[in-house]
């Protein structure tokens, strides 16, 4: 308990999956946090918990950034963390991906984390300190279904390390997720291949599909003071599965 007492977190997607797990405990670790989503039925439910408040956000649209910042601001004064979690998933081979399909995944993906660390960054090195968490995915790091969602979470990859580097010397850290395949309903369609998830299973060397908490868990770490001394760092988490 107190891991994050004091600081001000944002965690985009906070209404649903890995997000909504991410609010739940950051919370509990004693954080004003800020469910930023696009679901709107969602955020009215995440409001209700105790520490959390729900704010509406297309992270795609450079305006809603710009506006829930400000509004962060200037109601809890500070903004410790930026978590990008919010986005998009599919499973289209490269001959099935019309360009319509490339340019809202891209925009949702990786033009989203950039909008948050574009805007949050100023508020950051007024504080001299700030943590931001980008959740990529290990589609980024292996060949495992080549198409526009590794190409979008390889692009929040490479905006983290650049990010890391720019910003270090002014206090602000700048840190990658790679989820494995994580339970959540995004990728509850898995279940309907019952063959496709024991694969994946057998496939991987902790012999499980991830879940959100163990997402959160890290989360939380590198959002920390703990990690006071890590910027630029890739921690993968899928069980082993890229380490073959």
């Amino acid at each position: 308990m107190g891991r994050l007492e004091n600081k001000v977190a944002i965690i985009t997607g906070g209404a649903s999956g890995i997000g909504e797990n991410m609010v739940d405990l950051f919370s509990k670790e004693g954080a004003i946090v800020i469910a930023a989503d696009i679901n709107e039925a969602a955020l009215e439910k995440a409001s209700q918990k105790e520490n959390v408040y729900g704010m509406k956000l297309n992270v795609a649209s450079e305006e809603d950034w710009q506006q829930m910042l400000q509004e962060v601001k200037e109601r809890f004064g500070r903004i410790d963390i930026l978590v990008n979690n919010a986005g998009i998933s599919s499973e289209k081979a490269v001959e099935d991906i019309h360009i319509d399909d490339w340019q809202k995944m891209m925009t949702v993906n990786s033009f989203g984390p950039f909008l948050g660390i574009k805007h949050v960054i100023p508020y950051m090195k007024d504080q001299k300190k700030g943590s931001i968490v980008n959740i990529s995915s290990f589609t980024a790091k292996i060949g495992m279904g080549f198409n526009h969602y590794s190409a979008s979470k390889g692009a929040v990859r490479a905006i983290s390390k650049a990010a890391a580097t720019q910003y270090g010397r002014l206090g602000i850290r700048v840190n990658a997720l790679f989820p494995g395949i994580i339970e959540t309903p995004m990728t509850k369609g898995l279940e309907t291949s019952k063959d496709l998830v024991n694969h994946m299973v057998a496939a991987t060397p902790l012999q499980r599909l991830g879940r959100p908490d163990d997402i959160a868990n890290a989360a939380l770490f590198l959002a920390s003071d703990e990690s006071s001394f890590i910027t630029g760092a890739e921690l993968v988490i899928d069980g082993g599965y890229s380490a073959q």
